[in-house]
């Protein structure tokens, strides 16, 4: 993985997560879990439902809580937010799994499945084999790849590992360097996460700003900061061809009604 100072919260995030990891090892073995990927049942294509025809298209988050705001919903009900999205038109749903700091658990993804028949987006903190395992054997069908974290070589094998295990690869990106490597890796799903991981501070003009760099044949996401149609309007106009939302769901009284809004 990359070098990253002491204080950065990917630093603290990731350390974490490789404590877990052991223990998930130790409880079953990686070659077992390879195989429940490998017999996996289908999953519905996320890069396809990103591709429909609609002039908007939405990824809904599951998500209990994060580092900068704390515990978002505390009676998160997983069933009931996904058969909402689901109802209200979103593509897909994105799942953050991280225990520590989100709160998360990787049991959402198979909940989602069952409430749901749309595409569903693991998001966690990926850096080892195991974790693309274990996510193609919950039932996603997508699996998060963030570049400030990875060394390039590690970012094109674990793109490589996932298209194996038929799982799409959202590569998520905050500036000109991270995009360069995700092209470089040609990932074929670009998310531009106007989230500063240093400070938490939101700025759409990230999405501006490297919108203007990524290829036509290419899938470009907007991740984090979305607030209403004024900001969807503008992005598809720059050539956003998906928003991921999370915390303006999450936190609606009505998240159904949040994303016809949108819509």
């Amino acid at each position: 993985m990359k070098h990253l100072d002491r204080g950065h919260i990917l630093t603290r995030i990731v350390e974490a997560k490789e404590k877990r990891l052991q223990v998930a090892r130790m409880r079953v073995p990686e070659a077992v879990v390879k195989r429940m990927a490998t017999v996996a049942p289908e999953a519905p294509s996320f890069q396809t439902a990103l591709e429909s025809p609609r002039a908007v298209r939405l990824i809904a988050e599951v998500k209990k809580a994060s580092p900068s705001k704390g515990v978002l919903k505390p009676d998160l009900n997983v069933e009931e937010l996904a058969a909402a999205y689901s109802d209200a038109g979103a593509e897909a749903i994105s799942v953050v799994t991280e225990e520590d700091f989100f709160q998360g658990d990787l049991g959402w993804v198979g909940k989602i499945r069952k409430a749901s028949n749309l595409p569903v987006l693991r998001k966690d903190f990926v850096f080892d084999a195991f974790q693309v395992y274990e996510t193609r054997a919950s039932g996603a069908s997508a699996i998060l790849l963030i570049a400030a974290m990875l060394k390039p070589a590690e970012l094109n094998s674990l793109i490589a590992l996932s298209k194996e295990f038929a799982l799409d690869a959202l590569v998520e990106v905050h500036d000109e360097t991270e995009l360069g490597e995700a092209l470089e890796a040609e990932a074929q799903i670009i998310g531009v996460n106007n989230r500063d991981l240093k400070t938490f501070n939101v700025d759409l003009d990230v999405s501006f700003r490297l919108a203007k760099l990524i290829p036509d044949d290419r899938l470009f996401v907007v991740e984090s900061g979305i607030q209403n149609k004024t900001d969807i309007n503008r992005l598809l106009a720059a050539g956003a061809d998906a928003f991921l939302v999370g915390e303006h769901f999450v936190t609606s009284p009505d998240p159904a009604a949040a994303i016809r809004g949108l819509l």
